[in-house]
């Protein structure tokens, strides 16, 4: 009986962190068959985590907004904080080597990642779906692109 009621209060919750982790896992798989530093194990922690962590925003709200009237509580105060710490993660994943910079598209897909979790957390499924269904085939059709009209490189000896 009891679990059956824990299931009733938080089955839509435990919902959200399993699509999150599906998600995630489905852009980490993507990231690391190209090899990449970050992939299925970051990218679904990733998304996992800014999922909690807006569940738990959002929930403290309902449960502790209402003590008393002098209470306010903002739910996605807490995922702005989450933005930032996505960025100082990304940043530990872009590296210079001379002109060259590497991992600014991991970087990126760190922040995409966290977004997907905050929506998903938020229970926004069709518009994360359809937001990471959209990024993936652009992200193709990109990849596509470059491979067909790679550019020409030119010795410096070649040029006038």
């Amino acid at each position: 009986m009891a679990m059956m009621s824990f299931l009733h209060e938080n089955g839509e919750f435990m919902f959200r962190i399993l699509v999150s982790a599906i998600l995630g896992f489905l852009i980490g798989l993507d990231r690391g068959f190209k090899n990449k530093p970050a992939g299925i194990k970051t990218y679904m922690y990733v998304t996992v985590a800014c999922t909690l962590l807006t569940l738990i925003s959002v929930i403290s709200v309902d449960k502790y907004g209402q003590m008393n009237e002098l209470v306010r509580m903002d739910p996605l105060r807490l995922a702005a904080q989450i933005v930032t710490g996505l960025g100082f993660l990304g940043a530990g994943v872009i590296i210079k080597e001379g002109m060259q910079i590497r991992g600014l598209t991991s970087a990126a897909m760190i922040l995409f990642a966290g977004g997907v979790g905050i929506g998903i957390g938020i229970g926004f499924y069709g518009v994360v779906i359809f937001t990471v269904i959209t990024a993936w085939l652009i992200a193709k059709f990109g990849e596509w692109l470059e491979n067909k009209f790679e550019p020409i490189q030119h010795d410096e000896k070649d040029e006038p």
